[in-house]
């Protein structure tokens, strides 16, 4: 059987965007690490078969994705769609939330995952 959880052939990648992360992936992470949002375990830079996800809840089968100007883009938003439909065959859901979001408004963003949390 195929491993989808990190790929061993993802670590390095995996590990080169935790230690390049965007300033609003490390604000993100502030408030979502030591379980400190609704006391789920959240990782960083998790992979799911040949994606890797910024921010995923295993509990939960929860993807959070922080979008940047590549996704602004017409080719990155197709990216976008195919990849949540993929996810979401595999029963995780992938809520969105645009860099701009979590810079002005990072305690909605929080209320929007928690929110989900505790369906």
């Amino acid at each position: 059987m195929a491993r989808l959880n990190n790929k061993k052939s993802l670590k390095e990648t995996r590990k080169d965007l935790r230690n390049n992360s965007t300033k609003e992936e490390q604000l993100l992470w502030l408030q979502l690490k030591g379980r400190r949002l609704k006391g789920k375990k959240f990782r960083r830079q998790h992979s799911y078969g040949d994606f890797i996800l910024d921010f995923y809840c295993p509990e939960e089968k929860l993807a959070v994705e922080l979008d940047g100007s590549p996704h602004y883009t017409q080719e990155g938003h197709q990216s976008d769609l195919e990849r949540d439909s993929a996810l979401t065959l595999c029963g995780i859901r992938v809520l969105r939330f645009e860099n701009r979001e979590v810079r002005e408004d990072i305690l909605g963003v929080l209320r929007v995952i928690g929110e989900y949390l505790e369906r």
